[in-house]
């Protein structure tokens, strides 16, 4: 997959794109059901098949108070399109600037001069361009001016009996109550958090099941509290099964001011210090709770291990 920044001239000379436009966090089954037809339509109109999206949320800028945390960081995003078999990537800087730029400016910027759109395929409840002043209809106005078609399509339902689209909304309130399943379900693939291994106070090691003390980025949206099964990606690719503890580990601390992820990495000796780690979720086990004492603390660890084994045997990694 092709990634393009650079906005100031065509990256194909002879060729129209077929688009899509969005901020893309998660990549989950709702956006690569668009995607799909995005390539659909192109190589039926010999044109490239392109996302167009931003290098950082949106709201992060323009109501900073109130954005969400991330489904996926930057690269993770990448990585995910690139998995779709989209032709390219157009990736626009979002900025203060840029939060000004009209709907209007944007198509003719982006969408026109650049790209040469020939179809443009968005959600039906599309909004884009300063104050979201944008929509589908502003679309179709401005296709009829610069010669492109735009199909509005339907957000793609929840295969679980909820009566809502999938989204990324939904998937963070999944995952805001632990329901590590129901968001793997949304997205397609298991929730999967990134980040350094530092060093801890190595209480793991002295109760008997050590841990990779797994630092990751406040932007990135968390499960809620408690313990996991799930699996572990080391940068040389080699995955291991885990239990993951995520909480403010309050049998040892009263006022832990922030949550820690650990994971202990079953039938596994060895040193992952300052490597990156790739962290997926695939159950919830149970809640974050306060122990009486170590014994009672490492009985329950043993049974979350055995759980965890229990219930990631039979899946893919």
């Amino acid at each position: 997959m092709q990634v393009i920044t650079d906005l100031t001239q065509r990256p194909w000379a002879d060729q129209r794109s077929v688009i899509t436009i969005g901020a893309y966090d998660g990549v989950h089954r709702g956006h690569r059901a668009v995607i799909g037809e995005v390539k659909q339509l192109a190589e039926q109109l010999s044109c490239r098949s392109v996302v167009v999206t931003f290098d950082r949320h949106p709201a992060s800028i323009v109501r900073p108070e109130s954005a969400p945390k991330l489904l996926t960081d930057l690269d993770q995003k990448l990585e995910l399109l690139a998995l779709t078999g989209v032709d390219a990537t157009v990736l626009v800087r979002f900025d203060e600037r840029q939060s000004f730029e009209s709907a209007t400016d944007f198509v003719e910027r982006v969408l026109v001069q650049c790209l040469a759109t020939r179809t443009v395929v968005v959600g039906a409840d599309f909004h884009f361009g300063r104050q979201r002043s944008g929509n589908v209809a502003l679309l179709r106005e401005l296709g009829l001016i610069h010669d492109f078609d735009v199909f509005p399509r339907e957000l793609v339902p929840r295969s679980d009996g909820v009566d809502e689209p999938i989204s990324s909304t939904a998937i963070r309130r999944a995952l805001a109550g632990g329901l590590v399943e129901m968001a793997g379900e949304m997205l397609g693939h298991a929730y999967e958090v990134r980040g350094s291994v530092v060093k801890g106070d190595q209480r793991g090691r002295q109760l008997g099941f050590p841990t990779a003390n797994v630092e990751v980025s406040n932007q990135i949206c968390m499960p809620a509290d408690g313990v996991y099964a799930g699996w572990y990606e080391r940068p040389n690719g080699d995955v291991h099964p885990c239990a993951i503890n995520l909480g403010r580990r309050p049998t040892f601390y009263e006022h832990a001011d922030h949550s820690l992820l650990e994971a202990h990495l079953l039938d596994f000796n060895g040193d992952l210090y300052g490597e990156t780690a790739r962290v997926r979720f695939t159950h919830f086990l149970r809640s974050e709770r306060k122990f009486d004492g170590i014994d009672a603390l490492v009985f329950q660890l043993k049974h979350d291990i055995e759980h965890a084994r229990a219930s990631i045997s039979s899946l893919p990694r």
